[in-house]
């Protein structure tokens, strides 16, 4: 007995194909305009600076961190909790004082500052003040420990930079060019709005919600894209098979029927691909939660866009039966002929 998700389903995709371009603009302008006015708010694999990871034995106000780090003369450091509310995250922005200082001396200064008086009543707060204590046999501090300490150059982060948004156009480019050789132009261009669509929404959603954009961010938008553009390429299949099977058929009835078809296809890959994201999100720490938030969002834009966006982009362009036949060589009839 086969399980089937979703079957002989009949649902007029296309004709609402008004509301939801209305929907998409929308959004659209919103993540446009966020991104144009806000910017991202970019990780220090992009700006360039230290990142100095420590853990406290229970568990610490925020504000008392920046206060201790302020103090130690680090008053534009970026502090946010890490996982939990006993790990803390301190970034620290390249300055011109700061380039010459070695990630090693720098991440002993840090913690010289939240080892400071303010920071001793700080670990106070914490649960165990500032008191050594002897845990398998090695002594160390019981409030505020280094966890870990990165260090990205300036000139490195504006590589990045550049190269990742260089990335994500070869990326659309080459798209263009395999889909247009694939099936036909209209299809590619369908593509490529669908991919453009599904990109700048799920970048939108880090500027307008100013979340941490850092190079694994960046890796799962170009999973996006290549997620986005197989479920696109599953519907786009079908369209070009039924316009040779259904020959009586309008343009718009062969795209509903294909979308239809498909459709079980694609929410059973998008279930299944949103249990092992919602996984990564809840379960996977800090660490990859961007990742795992970019993904989400992605499949779920993806999923939209392979039906309200593709397939009504390639009927907007005019796409006809004609235009999706083989090419009959000139003589073909007559090599067939007795």
């Amino acid at each position: 007995m086969k399980f089937q998700l979703v079957r002989n389903t009949s649902i007029d995709f296309l004709g609402r194909r008004r509301s939801a371009m209305f929907v998409s603009v929308i959004v659209l302008v919103v993540s446009i305009g966020s991104i144009a006015v806000r910017g991202l708010n970019f990780g220090i694999d992009f700006t360039g600076g230290t990142l100095v990871e420590v853990g406290y034995s229970d568990a610490v106000e925020i504000q008392g961190v920046r206060s201790a780090l302020a103090e130690g003369g680090f008053a534009d450091a970026v502090v946010q909790h890490f996982g939990t509310s006993r790990d803390v995250l301190i970034r620290l922005p390249v300055t011109a004082e700061r380039e010459e200082i070695k990630a090693a001396e720098l991440s002993s200064a840090v913690m010289q500052s939240l080892r400071s008086p303010t920071g001793e009543v700080l670990a106070e707060q914490a649960g165990t003040g500032n008191q050594l204590c002897n845990r398998s046999g090695v002594v160390q501090d019981c409030a505020v420990q280094m966890r870990r300490v990165e260090f990205v150059g300036p000139q490195v982060g504006d590589e990045l930079k550049e190269k990742g948004g260089l990335a994500m156009l070869y990326a659309l480019i080459g798209i263009l060019i395999y889909v247009t050789f694939r099936f036909e132009w209209r299809f590619a261009v369908g593509s490529v709005v669908a991919l453009v669509h599904d990109v700048l929404i799920t970048v939108g959603m880090f500027s307008l919600f100013q979340l941490d954009f850092s190079l694994a961010v960046l890796a799962a938008v170009l999973a996006v894209i290549g997620y986005s553009l197989n479920d696109t390429i599953v519907v786009f299949d079908r369209v070009r098979e039924n316009f040779r099977k259904l020959r009586k058929s309008q343009p718009i009835a062969v795209m509903n029927q294909s979308v239809n078809e498909t459709l079980p296809r694609t929410l059973l890959t998008s279930l299944t691909t949103l249990f092992v994201v919602l996984s990564l999100l809840f379960l996977g720490g800090e660490v990859i939660h961007g990742f795992a938030l970019a993904l989400l969002v992605g499949v779920l834009v993806g999923t939209y866009s392979s039906i309200f966006v593709a397939s009504p982009t390639v009927l907007s362009l005019g796409i006809s039966r004609e235009d999706l036949m083989p090419v009959v060589k000139e003589g073909a009839e007559a090599d067939t002929s007795p």
